[in-house]
């Protein structure tokens, strides 16, 4: 199967699932069918599906990826010591684990094509994503505080595993506890990959954003954070926007 195939096939198995989207056709533009795809994973519930539809799933986002080209931290150089600062795309980052910004759910961000890095991960990690972390969130039995982590598999990814992390929200002014959980949100995905023998962790820029902390200041606490706990860690600062680099770079200077 070419990929156009995968993708109505994929299209066309998420339709079937759903009564209400049977009047549903994928459309003839390869890029609306890529939009349409992954609104109807984004929407798409926790649940087991079939395994005729991983197979093709999992074909379909490595090769997706692959087009888009995968970086090794291998490739990367440190701008310290086990530390790299690197700009791009998370989804296509190669390395022990990539750090999600979670929401207090865990289960992915269920809005159509969003723009979060949540919306992000799921997408090209697979639904089974989705699926791990609802078995995580059943077995809990309650929402996720912010400042603790969850780790899972990354499923299609080229990393090994997702640490899922959620961060504060800040409304108003930035407060002690704001900082505190920021730096607790550092703190457990190092010592979760410490404890699972992970040996480097890609961090977004954690509760910027939507969530609202400034760019700067999360900066700052993120890199005096790392530095202070990362132990034999090697940490890649990833970051998206060209401000976030401009930061972090003066930082890591």
């Amino acid at each position: 199967m070419t990929q156009r195939e995968k993708r109505v096939f994929l299209i066309q198995k998420l339709i079937d699932e759903q009564p209400r989207y049977r009047e549903l056709k994928a459309p003839s533009d390869d890029a609306e069918q890529k939009m349409l795809l992954r609104s109807l994973m984004n929407v798409r519930p926790p649940r087991p599906i079939g395994e005729d539809f991983l197979v093709v799933q999992d074909e379909y986002l490595r090769e997706e990826t692959a087009r888009k080209g995968v970086t090794d931290i291998a490739d990367l150089t440190p701008v310290e010591p086990d530390i790299y600062l690197w700009q791009g795309d998370i989804t296509t980052l190669k390395c022990g684990a990539i750090v999600n910004a979670a929401n207090s759910g865990m289960t992915g961000c269920y809005a159509p094509c969003h723009g979060c890095i949540d919306n992000a991960i799921h997408t090209y990690a697979g639904v089974q994503l989705r699926l791990a972390c609802a078995e995580l969130m059943k077995k809990q039995g309650h929402e996720e505080p912010a400042g603790q982590a969850k780790l899972t598999p990354a499923y299609n990814l080229p990393c090994d595993y997702v640490l899922h992390m959620v961060g504060p929200i800040i409304y108003g002014s930035v407060t002690g506890k704001d900082r505190e959980l920021l730096a607790a949100c550092y703190r457990s995905c190092l010592e979760l990959a410490q404890q699972n023998g992970i040996r480097s962790v890609a961090f977004c820029c954690i509760s910027t954003g939507e969530f609202h902390f400034p760019n700067e200041e999360a900066a700052k606490i993120a890199v005096d954070t790392v530095r202070q706990y990362k132990g034999d860690t090697e940490v890649i600062f990833n970051v998206f926007k060209d401000v976030d680099y401009k930061i972090y770079r003066e930082l890591l200077g």
